[in-house]
């Protein structure tokens, strides 16, 4: 049985969080670099981004655990440290300064950077701030997560408490993501710990399994980043026997995992650049999985819908075209489409076609803050659902001068 508790990275046993401000910002009230600690080594699995251009801390960080260990996570916000042509060697001198700051091996840290992309990153700053940030540390999930935003309006941060083999386990994560969010793993920065016993090698099956139903559903602007991550600690301090194979443990492990995934999805799309809405595309009836994960994300792609979005228009037809361009194999004919939200629902499609509804019904259910985009395609079993958000002024009003 599921339960969410407090305390993010720090609700599983052994693990620790600090966030402070080292000086990468010109706002000195803003942390911008940020730690998590496991006490103890732990198995470790990530993921990463598909862009050709990636962060050098993506390279340092899969070289580092590629023996399926890590114990302690560094995360700058303000610089990307990508396209630099030192990159790897401030990545790797951040996990050394780390290490000897905590007493670790340097290859047990998963490093990460978020910011602008193709500036210069000194290291000085992050030298001289990680001293404190160590002597910080404690029941912080908050300071980390803060460390880790980059234009975040809103902090992400979920915990939960399972069962596992008669023994208590909790798993939480942070995670930071408001732009260059699009579907093609890992979609932004997530870092998940537990004390859960699992060995690498399931953790890393769990992880790549469940990424194709949260954080690669995600779309804000259709840019997938270069420094995208998701990372998870496992440092088995729960007491379970080791999961080392497929079960009801190791399923028990993955619905929990994926309520902590699904949770942030969800804030991460609702903190898009700009967005005043979230948007949750929910399809059913697709002849599969795969069909309707492509519709689902389609839908949340299309530029004209999620303007539609941000004006309340319910403009159905901007639905149908993205399903039709989709490249899922489906029956038009059968497609139905309804809006829903706390203020109520309204059927705008059967059959692929449209019927009539009550604009100002419509106009209601659409000016709330959560919309669910509701599409049956009467074609089989399948269902996925992704996550997005409405397409406003303030999108462009932000990126347009993002980097001055």
């Amino acid at each position: 049985m599921l339960q969410q508790v407090q305390g993010g990275v720090c609700a599983a046993k052994g693990f620790t969080a600090n966030g402070v401000h080292c000086g990468i910002r010109k706002n000195k009230t803003k942390r911008d670099l940020a730690l998590v600690y496991s006490a103890t080594p732990a198995t470790a699995a990530a993921v990463y981004t598909q862009n050709l251009v990636k962060g050098a801390p993506l390279t340092v960080t899969k070289q580092n655990i590629s023996d399926g260990k890590a114990q302690a996570v560094i995360c700058n916000s303000g610089n990307a440290n990508t396209c630099n042509a030192n990159g790897i060697e401030i990545a790797e001198k951040m996990c050394d300064l780390l290490a000897k700051e905590l007493g670790i091996d340097a290859k047990d840290v998963v490093v990460a950077s978020t910011g602008v992309i193709g500036q210069p990153l000194d290291i000085t700053p992050i030298a001289n701030g990680i001293p404190a940030l160590v002597e910080g540390l404690g029941a912080h999930s908050d300071y980390a997560c803060e460390g880790i935003m980059t234009t975040d309006l809103k902090a992400k941060e979920i915990a939960f408490e399972f069962q596992v083999g008669g023994k208590t386990c909790r798993i939480g994560g942070i995670a930071k993501g408001s732009g260059m969010i699009h579907p093609n793993m890992a979609t932004m920065l997530v870092f998940v710990t537990t004390d859960c016993a699992i060995s690498a090698q399931m953790l890393q099956k769990a992880l790549s399994e469940d990424v194709k139903d949260s954080f690669n559903m995600i779309s804000v602007d259709g840019d997938t980043s270069t420094n995208d991550m998701v990372s998870v600690l496992a440092n088995g301090q729960a007491g379970n026997a080791e999961i080392t194979c497929e079960g009801a443990e190791f399923d028990a492990f993955c619905k929990a995992l994926h309520a902590v995934t699904s949770d942030l999805c969800r804030k991460i799309a609702a903190d898009g650049e700009g967005a005043t809405k979230l948007l949750e595309c929910k399809v059913c009836g697709a002849k599969d999985v795969l069909a309707a994960r492509t519709v689902a994300k389609s839908v949340i792609c299309s530029s004209l819908f999620k303007a539609a979005m941000f004006g309340a228009d319910a403009n159905w037809g901007r639905a149908l075209c993205a399903i039709g361009y989709s490249g899922a194999d489906v029956d038009v004919k059968k497609v139905g489409v309804c809006f829903r939200s706390k203020a109520g629902s309204v059927v705008v499609c059967e059959n692929g076609a449209g019927v009539d509804f009550s604009e100002e019904t419509a106009k209601a259910v659409l000016t709330e803050s959560e919309i669910e985009v509701l599409i049956t395609l009467g074609d089989g079993d399948g269902k996925a659902t992704a996550w997005g958000c409405d397409l406003t002024y303030d999108y462009v009003k932000i990126n347009g001068d993002y980097r001055t």
